[in-house]
């Protein structure tokens, strides 16, 4: 497998359904697809800070230009860098005495102004970083309707198997991961449906250039996927760009991997999640859809765009760690669970502390659980609303003002206990270094709790704290 433990990356997709004209025209830049997916992937960061890459395909490129560019980095702020890289390549033709308005030139000869993007963010585990984990991949070859670039967020959890199904085709797969396993997987039977379309069209004598024509026009995607993920087992959102133009995106029949999308006539946008795309393109909520579970999302060459289902639905099991920790809590679905979940937790809560206001104070672990915490203080002020009720009550109307005032001043004691100081994820570390990095991720605010008389109560949301909590 390609990861030890499990782990959630972010993909982004962009295709623009307009020459760069247009976007030069109205936007005042034929840059408008590039600065789109920077923002995608920058509002995405928390989906990976281990590693980031980007392609982009030019669809209408004469032979003998390259129509593929892909950047990748592992840097310490690799969207940034990737970014950087993408610039400097450009500003490097344009110093050598082009003119920069020019589009048609643009197009014909810099990196990154074609009509398909995507993007990838790693979000890595047990310390193993490389390039080689960095997506997009590509699988290159010089039929254009061959090449094939994947970016995804995905476990599988049959490698194994798919791994041996590759070999029994008498494939020798480079690495033993499950990125390798489906990018060859998805390659092969694009090689077949290429294959089977150029019999069928050699025997109808069209010349060899008309059938690349025709191929592009009328490979089947869904098909092509249908077959490659038949046996695929685990969650996956998985966006892939066929050299031709081409562009999908497929999600696990369970709904374990989040994948939302929005379209209009200017272009299309796939993302992880929802609230980014709002925020981008600036949109509301209901226009953005969710790729449904088992379902792709498919953008044709000539614009065309369709939902296909691929495999059979089965029963939601959307990834718990994705909606109580991963995403961006923006999202108003995701913001209201989160809130529900620490509002659930208060019977509990309060039935451990004894009921005890007086000497117990409530505070979160920064910054994911705030939500949470937000929705546990709703249920204990609600429990206290009607306990002051209940304490009015039993004095029958003899009620002094010192009394009342005792009764209404009971309330919940919330202090920002924990500071976190430095943006170290231990949990990535490899173990000779992770104890050394603990104990400086947060900081204690001193003071504020009695020790020896107060309890404190902190909630947190992350699974993969507890050795950094611990030590802190």
């Amino acid at each position: 497998m390609s990861e030890l433990i499990k782990h959630e990356c972010g993909i982004a997709l962009v295709r623009l359904l307009k020459p760069l004209s247009y976007y030069k025209e109205k936007y005042g830049t034929w840059e408008y697809g590039l600065n789109k997916l920077y923002l995608l992937m920058e509002k995405q960061h928390n989906r990976g800070q281990d590693g980031a890459g980007i392609v982009n395909l030019k669809i209408d490129l004469d032979p003998g230009n390259h129509y593929i560019h892909r950047f990748r980095s592992i840097k310490q702020n690799p969207i940034q860098d990737v970014f950087d890289k993408v610039k400097k390549s450009s500003r490097k033709l344009i110093q050598n005495g082009k003119n920069k308005n020019d589009l048609d030139w643009i197009y014909n000869n810099l990196p990154f102004a074609g009509e398909l993007f995507l993007g990838h963010l790693r979000y890595g585990t047990f310390g193993r970083n490389s390039l080689a984990f960095v997506h997009p991949v590509v699988r290159q070859n010089n039929w254009k309707s061959r090449n094939l670039m994947l970016a995804g967020n995905f476990n599988l959890t049959n490698t194994n198997e798919l791994f041996d199904v590759l070999i029994n085709l008498g494939q020798h797969p480079k690495a033993y991961t499950d990125t390798v396993t489906v990018l060859e997987k998805v390659g092969h039977f694009l090689d077949e449906e290429n294959q089977l379309l150029f019999r069928n069209y050699k025997n109808e004598e069209y010349s060899n250039v008309e059938i690349s024509d025709l191929i592009e026009k009328n490979i089947d995607i869904s098909k092509i996927l249908e077959r490659a993920s038949k046996d695929w087992d685990g969650g996956y959102a998985i966006a892939g760009l066929i050299g031709h133009g081409d562009a999908f995106v497929i999600r696990d029949p369970w709904g374990i991997r989040p994948a939302h999308y929005y379209f209009d006539d200017e272009i299309v946008v796939v993302a992880s999640e929802r609230p980014v795309i709002q925020t981008v393109l600036n949109v509301s909520y209901n226009d953005i859809k969710e790729v449904n579970p088992g379902e792709a999302l498919i953008v044709k060459k000539d614009g065309t765009i369709k939902n296909q289902m691929i495999r059979v639905p089965q029963k939601r099991k959307s990834c718990s760690f994705e909606r109580i920790y991963f995403s961006r809590g923006s999202d108003r679905s995701i913001y209201k669970e989160r809130k529900e979940l620490g509002n659930l937790l208060t019977p509990t809560i309060l039935k451990a502390v004894k009921y005890d206001f007086e000497n117990t104070v409530f505070s979160y672990i920064p910054n994911t659980s705030e939500t949470a915490f937000y929705g546990m203080m709703n249920g204990i002020r609600n429990y206290l609303v009607d306990w002051k009720i209940e304490q009015v009550k039993k004095e029958n109307g003899h009620l002094t003002n010192e009394k009342i005032r005792e009764i209404i001043s009971v309330e919940p004691r919330m202090e920002k206990i924990a500071i976190k100081d430095a943006k170290l994820r231990t949990f990535i570390a490899d173990d000779a270094s992770r104890d050394g990095l603990v104990a400086h991720v947060y900081d204690v605010t001193y003071g504020v709790i009695k020790n020896g008389k107060d309890t404190l109560v902190v909630i947190d949301d992350s699974i993969v704290r507890g050795t950094t909590l611990k030590n802190s």
